[in-house]
């Protein structure tokens, strides 16, 4: 892919996004988006609780292999309208080689809402 590097921010721009951990407790396809997609809520512990939000993952996952699954997701961003669906949160992956997104999560089990530092 070979994207350049962006630019330098400060450890305060840092701070201002939130990234949590959650885990996803139910998904389902979403072929009526304009790329095929999975529907994804996620339960992000007591404090923030469950969001919701859609994927371009079809390439690498089936919904129903998600559920159970930490993902790391920016829970700071306003809502945002796909087609029918108001999505609430954003999870994060890397491009594998193909240009598909791979999810980001944990190496090891953390508590749901736990925030990236």
């Amino acid at each position: 892919m070979g994207d350049a590097a962006a630019a330098e921010i400060t450890f305060d721009d840092f701070l201002k996004v939130d990234i949590r951990v959650g885990t996803v407790v139910r998904t389902e396809p979403y072929p009526e988006a304009r790329r095929p997609a999975v529907k994804l809520w996620v339960d992000f512990g007591p404090e923030i609780g469950e969001r919701k939000t859609s994927a371009q993952i079809t390439e690498n996952y089936e919904p129903e292999q998600l559920v159970g699954r930490q993902v790391a997701a920016v829970v700071n961003f306003p809502p945002k309208q796909i087609g029918k669906f108001r999505s609430e949160v954003l999870v994060l992956g890397f491009a594998d080689t193909e240009g598909n997104v791979v999810l980001v999560r944990p190496d090891k089990p953390v508590p749901d809402g736990s925030r990236l530092h």
